[in-house]
């Protein structure tokens, strides 16, 4: 009996061991993560420290289609990053010229950084997608992919899984209006600022945090009209 239990006594100490070492490896996974968290938070703060993000937008041709004769517009769509840095850019064609460009904002709740304030009154913007409105004819492209991480916020060219996460929770408070304010986010909308895009001219959008979206246009300056720039 008193060899039962003392393999009972040895039985218990063991198993108490290997649950507490158990608890223990979690709790530190838990805590390597939460690092990981603030300190990828730390730098996408970085990137939305700027008062607005910047794209600008040329026309770059106008033909007539011989089949409906009407223009078909083709813009270059330069976009820069949170550094100012020049992203990829990208061209779109469309049947006709007024066009509006689609933006999803949120103003973060201080909760996505567990109780600190680092994001409060701060907001993100990226731009979704282009689009012509022509009733069963609308035309439209995307610029950022639907719960993709924003090219000009990422931190990294092959995204990791940490900040992969914090953007999945933009996509869903933007798209989902009662799960924004659960969280008590106070804003979180769609815009979808547009203009008619004509030659020679040089549009800007300046997406500020406290105003929105806007246009900005100024002519070309002649001694650049014609010419090629390398």
């Amino acid at each position: 009996m008193r060899m039962i239990l003392k393999i009972l006594r040895a039985t218990i100490t063991v198993s108490v061991m290997i649950a507490l070492a158990w608890g223990g490896y979690q709790g530190f996974l838990f805590y390597q993560k939460t690092i990981q968290e603030k300190e990828t938070l730390k730098k996408i703060i970085a990137r939305l420290e700027a008062d607005s993000r910047i794209a600008e937008v040329l026309v770059t041709r106008v033909v007539v289609d011989p089949l409906t004769q009407k223009d078909m517009t083709t813009i270059k769509f330069l976009e820069y990053d949170s550094k100012g840095r020049a992203l990829t850019p990208k061209y779109f064609t469309f049947s006709g010229d007024i066009i509006q460009f689609q933006s999803l904002v949120v103003r973060f709740d201080d909760e996505l950084i567990r109780g600190q304030d680092a994001l409060r009154g701060k907001s993100a913007y990226l731009f979704w997608k282009v689009f012509l409105l022509d009733g069963a004819r609308t035309q439209e492209y995307a610029i950022t992919r639907l719960h993709e991480v924003p090219a000009g916020y990422r931190l990294d060219e092959a995204p990791h899984e940490v900040e992969k996460g914090i953007w999945q929770k933009f996509w869903v408070y933007a798209l989902d209006g009662q799960k924004a304010l659960s969280r008590g986010i106070k804003n979180a909308q769609i815009e979808a600022p547009g203009t008619k895009f004509i030659p020679g001219i040089l549009y800007t959008l300046r997406i500020e945090h406290d105003g929105g979206i806007r246009i900005d246009t100024q002519k070309i300056p002649e001694i650049l009209r014609g010419e090629t720039i390398y």
